[in-house]
């Protein structure tokens, strides 16, 4: 792997979220995980959306799903996509994982149309 550049990014979202205390996670977020592997050519970023989403639904991790759920809407996934993916995830991840990733979808929603007015 390339040296990572030193020079921080602070527009990015992990810059923000955490790049005052953990400034090198951010870096290897920003460089590593959404310029190195997101951008592979095996799976499209739509594809990876919903790859991504399904995990962090089934794996209850709903402190980045709304992030994720927001980069899924703007990749081209939509809210019934999504919902149906919640559904679907309801049987093999159980109620719970749904029922907390559904609130989280209903305020991205909203707030994405919030924003679109």
């Amino acid at each position: 792997m390339a040296e990572l550049d030193q020079t921080p990014r602070h527009s990015t979202t992990a810059q923000q979220a955490f790049g005052d205390i953990a400034p090198d996670l951010a870096r290897y977020t920003d460089r590593v995980l959404f310029d190195d592997v997101w951008a592979r050519p095996g799976l499209t970023p739509r594809d990876r959306c919903m790859v991504t989403v399904t995990c962090l639904i089934a794996l209850y991790r709903g402190n980045e799903l709304g992030f994720h759920l927001r980069k899924a809407l703007d990749t081209g996934v939509s809210e019934s996509e999504i919902i149906e993916i919640i559904t679907h995830l309801a049987f093999y991840s159980g109620w719970p994982t749904a029922s907390t990733a559904l609130g989280i979808a209903r305020q991205v929603f909203e707030d994405k149309k919030e924003t679109t007015r």
